[in-house]
């Protein structure tokens, strides 16, 4: 069917494609329909409750991500689940006792499948909704196959309108975003390739910066040092150091300004890639291998453009062949990635890169054919180019690898099987049950904002059935559907919602009273002006507001009841004490449990996180070095990282006050990222004991690493008592220039190829001091303190 014709300018301004109305019209038509035939020609009330119902709880209180096709797919797919509660409940209704206590099991699974990736996310209230209505009086199990039947019926009917009424545009694929920024990245690389073929004007010492975004999540390499926005929102302009900065520009032509073009593109496609920038529907995130290699892909995709952005900034004193080599091959790579993305090609193979990184280890080990720089600091720059550009060809080595993950196709064995934190893909070998076990099994704890939530919203969901149970409210699923509906993660965005639907409940149901007094017990009347009424409200409620949506929604429940049964006024008085009493219980939920939210998790997972990333950088230079066989700290932080990361993901969602948001979140997880990502990669290639035969390099490199991770926990210390560290006591500008120094006596042809494993890892180190930098940036004024640590 086409789209709606003629629709008013003010609903084109807030719908521009009617989405919402023609959501409100399919979901409109299917209920009415399921409902009068139910109603009407079977003579069933029940079959035609539960049709209603059915369509409303997928359709209105659900959100189902993908093309019509997926949405179809997925409302067939809740078919069994929803069987399995309503069955439930329907036989745990014999008590309030039971009912409640299902309630509280049946809500905390329903609520903790979250975890598994934001579809289930989508689905969890209309699924909590196929319990809540069964499990209230009477309890009649004669009455289960009228219920499943009415749910079948609303269910197809509504697969099947997804498909015929009004389709909604398939939104754009993840992989579809991620092959248009690998595309873009690659002409970055050629960019620096040309960066690295002839010699250009030195651009000071303001090129050695770091000219990536804020949220590179890259394994190795360096982080941007300019602030970003306090709030952990995701800055969108160029960095202070970006060539295609404004103060860049300003700095003439010695930046390269043929290279603005590929950077500024780039960053915008990367950028693009941001959780916070894709819908939450469409985002690969559930525990599956096909997801976690998206995500893997998007990370080194990330990583490598940051680390070709720095070569295009760091540029070269004299021409470098073997780099641009390697870069060329980089840009091939990335180009035969991008196709392959979007299944339009075969799965990539990483042989070619991986040959040129050989190559140009190879390469970079034997002495130059050309003068060598004059100066340390030439040489030292020089040889700091080479690494960079060896972790971009990594990067997109590492990025091939997860797209041949994310299409199925044969990956290499696992060099390290069991041992997850030397195996970067260890996600690849495995089954997908199990992929989909350690996922659940690693959030069930107080720990993980997942289990908090799901908790919560457990106990408030039972809570209200004894409330409901002990006060024999006549509807009392409406408590619980108020409690579902209005309850958020924090108690500061539970009382925001409270004062709109509890003023909208309450005009709707002032309106309603009239409308009852006038009709009366006329089921034609209503019948005929349920599905107007029922459209309005399923459209006012995205367009206009909360308020909007509770008061209409009141005057759709009375009408829809009074054609089950004769009613009076007093069914508006119940609706509302129904939807004050789950308003209540909500809120004394949110004031127990957990009631600051992402908010206090994440100030306490960060701090942890900062903690362990100092462990397990120092533990990657022990391995390397040979001074051990590992401790396990890389895998305790890349599971601390697990939990920040949803804890910042929820924190993005609620209100807060900015002024006590603390450091650069958003900074804190790079650096922490930087950190496993990095050790991950270095691992990989370096084996262990590499740099053993030189222990006064070992000295030293065990030496840097404490400083290094000093500073880290500094920034967790500071954390956890609501302070912002500066750069001199994080002793950032005296780590740096050891690193520095450690660079430059190794500035020159290495005799043993491993020697330059050495510089590498002090590359790396100093790329964590950028990131750490850049969470406290200079300027930034310390949070207002006081109260007391989580």
């Amino acid at each position: 069917m086409g789209r709606l014709p003629g629709a008013p300018g003010w609903l084109r301004r807030r719908d521009p494609h009617l989405v919402a109305v023609h959501r409100a019209l399919r979901v409109t038509l299917v209920a009415c329909a399921g409902f009068y035939v139910c109603r009407y020609a079977l003579h069933d009330d029940t079959m035609a409750t539960y049709a209603l119902f059915a369509a409303v709880a997928t359709g209105v209180l659900s959100q189902l991500g993908g093309g019509p096709e997926d949405r179809a797919r997925t409302l067939l797919a809740v078919l069994p689940g929803a069987y399995l509660l309503v069955t439930t409940g329907t036989l745990l209704a014999v008590r309030a006792w039971s009912a409640a206590l299902g309630m509280l099991v049946v809500g905390f699974a329903v609520a903790y499948g979250s975890v598994g990736g934001p579809r289930l996310v989508g689905l969890a209230n209309g699924l909590q909704l196929f319990y809540i209505l069964p499990c209230f009086p009477p309890y009649q199990p004669g009455a289960l196959p009228s219920r499943l039947a009415g749910v079948s019926i609303g269910l197809v009917l509504l697969a099947g309108a997804e498909l015929a009424l009004w389709p909604e545009r398939t939104p754009v694929r993840y992989q579809d975003r991620l092959a248009r920024a690998t595309e873009t990245v690659a002409r970055l690389a050629d960019s620096a390739a040309d960066a690295c073929t002839a010699p250009r004007a030195s651009a000071g010492a303001t090129d050695l910066d770091d000219p990536g975004p804020a949220t590179a999540t890259a394994p190795t390499g360096r982080a941007p040092t300019g602030p970003a926005a306090p709030t952990g929102r995701d800055p969108t302009g160029p960095g202070p150091n970006d060539p295609t900065g404004p103060a860049a520009q300003a700095a003439g032509p010695g930046r390269s300004a043929g290279a603005s073009g590929p950077l500024a593109a780039s960053r915008a496609a990367v950028d693009g890639l941001r959780p916070t920038r894709v819908p939450v529907l469409e985002r690969p995130a559930s525990a599956g291998a096909a997801d976690r290699a998206l995500t893997h892909a998007a990370a080194a995709l990330r990583y490598t453009r940051t680390q070709l952005a720095r070569v295009v900034t760091l540029g070269a004193g004299a021409p470098t062949p073997e780099t641009a080599v390697l870069l060329r091959a980089t840009a091939r790579a990335l180009r035969e990635a991008a196709p392959a993305v979007r299944a339009h090609a075969p799965a990539p193979d990483p042989a070619p890169v991986e040959e040129a990184i050989a190559d140009f280890e190879t390469a970079r080990a034997e002495p130059a054919q050309e003068p060598w720089p004059a100066t340390p600091q030439a040489a030292e720059a020089r040889l700091r180019l080479g690494c960079i550009a060896l972790d971009a060809a990594e990067g997109a080595r590492f990025l091939l690898i997860a797209v041949r993950i994310s299409r199925h196709a044969p990956v290499p064995p696992d060099p390290h099987p069991g041992d997850r934190w030397r195996s970067p893909f260890w996600y690849a070998h495995l089954p997908t049950r199990t992929l989909w076990w350690r996922r659940f099994r690693g959030h069930l704890t107080p720990r993980s904002v997942y289990f908090q939530n799901a908790l919560r919203i457990a106990a408030a969901l039972a809570a209200a059935r004894l409330v409901a149970g002990a006060l024999d409210l006549a509807h009392g699923f409406w408590a619980l559907l108020a409690t579902l509906t209005l309850m958020r993660t924090c108690a500061a965005d539970t009382r925001t919602t409270l004062r709109p639907a509890l003023t909208g409940t309450l005009l709707g149901a002032l309106a309603t009273v009239p409308l009852l007094l006038a009709v009366g017990e006329r089921p034609a009347v209503y019948a005929a002006v349920l599905p107007v009424a029922m459209l309005v409200a399923f459209t006012a409620g995205p367009l206009l507001g909360l308020a909007w949506g509770q008061g209409l929604f009141t005057v759709v429940v009375a009408m829809i009841f009074t054609q089950l049964a004769p009613s009076d006024w007093r069914l508006a008085e119940t609706r509302l004490i129904d939807v004050v009493t789950g308003a209540a219980v909500g809120t004394l939920a949110g004031l127990c449990a957990w009631p600051r939210g992402g908010g206090s998790e994440l100030r306490r997972s960060v701090a942890d996180l900062l903690r362990d990333s100092a462990l397990a950088l120092q533990e990657t230079v022990a391995v390397v070095t040979g001074t051990t066989t590992g401790t396990g700290a890389l895998r305790r932080a890349q599971h601390t990282l697990t939990f920040a990361e949803a804890s910042y993901a929820q924190f993005q969602t609620e209100r807060h006050d900015q002024a006590m948001d603390g450091p650069n979140w958003q900074a804190a997880l790079l650096a922490c990222q930087h950190t496993t990502r990095g050790a991950e990669q270095l691992l990989t290639r370096c084996p262990p004991g590499s740099l053993a035969p030189w222990p006064r390099t070992v000295e030293r490199l065990e030496r840097d690493a404490v400083l290094v991770a000093g500073a880290f926990q500094q920034q967790s210390h500071g954390l956890r008592r609501r302070r912002r560290p500066g750069r001199t006591e994080l002793r950032l500008a005296e780590t740096e220039e050891v690193l520095l120094g450690e660079r430059t006596l190794a500035a020159r042809p290495p005799a043993d190829p491993l020697l330059l494993t050495a510089t590498d890892l002090s590359v790396w180190l100093s790329g964590l001091l950028d990131d750490l930098a850049a969470v406290s940036p200079p300027g930034a004024e310390p949070a207002p303190a006081p109260g007391r640590t989580p």
